[in-house]
């Protein structure tokens, strides 16, 4: 009996990777070809069909996040294991993945596969395989289409459509989206900011006189923030990153100690009386800090981070507060 194994989404931007197994164990499902040939009507009324008829079925997930920190490759092994431990058993006595590569090499199914290009278009098995993961896929992304409105995922699936790019340039990466991948990468990593001793007052002409230019506030928050980078170093932090920015938040400073890495907000106020830096952090701005602190992480998933809240006061910036750790 015949197991037919086929993937869907390897070259999404968004959303998991999905391998599909079926045996059909003998059943003749008429019209019954590679789902991408098939109108999404017919793939519905196809996986519904399967569902009744097919012997075995096993489907293997693997997520966004979990294709960043593996790999493709490493990836669609992994989906493919995931969709042959549910659908095996021992009247299994051959294994057809569609393609060129043998996702099951060095398993205990290794004997029994053989790889085939184009397989969904000539094997049953393997079309079943086909349409049971783009359903179950489509079907996830429909429900990412309502918790994430606006990127247009029931139409795309994910994939890089125009309006999947203009999406996300107006409204932001997801954490469903694969920061892996070039496009993404490209719109969440940006140049890093240049400094060049902006709190040094410079003459300029001014009415005809030359004089000091009077300091920005912009001045005296970079002095701020290098205050706090000196007094984070004092205390054995290690600066990682300064203003690590993408188009839609922004990490003021990234800092390491005793293993742990710290997401840290700076808030600055001229004057003592006026409020204090830490009374800013609403539960609006949380979130936003968590964004950020979640975006960055894409890049280093498997290591204990925090966020943390530096404040600053005065004329020549101190450091006043220094909370390590803020839910």
């Amino acid at each position: 009996m015949i197991l037919g194994i086929d993937e869907v989404g390897r070259g999404a931007w968004a959303g998991p990777l999905v391998v599909a197994a079926v045996s059909l164990g003998g059943e003749t499902i008429d019209g019954l070809t590679d789902s991408k040939l098939l109108s999404k009507k017919k793939r519905v009324c196809y996986a519904r069909e399967i569902k009744q008829r097919a012997r075995h079925i096993g489907i293997g997930w693997v997520s966004a996040r979990d294709l960043d920190r593996i790999g493709l490759s490493e990836a669609l092994r992994l989906a493919t294991r995931r969709a042959v431990e549910q659908a095996y058993d021992s009247d299994i006595d051959q294994i057809i993945l569609d393609g060129t590569v043998n996702f099951l090499k060095d398993s205990k199914w290794e004997s029994l596969v053989t790889t085939m290009a184009k397989a969904d278009l000539s094997v049953p098995s393997v079309s079943a395989a086909s349409v049971i993961a783009k359903v179950a896929r489509d079907d996830y992304m429909a429900l990412c289409d309502n918790v994430f409105p606006g990127y247009g995922f029931r139409g795309h699936v994910g994939y890089g459509a125009a309006k999947h790019r203009e999406a996300l340039e107006s409204l932001g990466v997801l954490p469903i989206h694969r920061v892996s991948f070039a496009p993404i990468a490209a719109l969440i990593q940006q140049p890093k900011p240049t400094y060049k001793n902006s709190h040094v007052t410079k003459n300029v002409r001014i009415d005809g006189r030359t004089g000091p230019a009077k300091e920005t506030m912009t001045d005296i928050g970079k002095r701020a923030e290098d205050e706090a980078a000196n007094y984070l170093k004092r205390h054995r932090y290690t600066i990682v990153e300064r203003n690590w920015k993408t188009r839609w938040c922004e990490i003021d400073i990234v800092a390491t100690k005793d293993k742990v890495v710290h997401f840290i907000e700076v808030k600055y106020r001229r004057k003592a009386d006026q409020g204090g830096g830490i009374a800013a952090i609403t539960q609006s701005k949380l979130r936003q800090m968590r964004f950020a602190a979640e975006l960055w992480l894409t890049r280093a998933p498997d290591i204990d981070a925090v966020m943390s809240v530096i404040e600053l006061h005065g004329e020549t910036p101190e450091v006043s507060a220094f909370l390590e750790r803020v839910d």
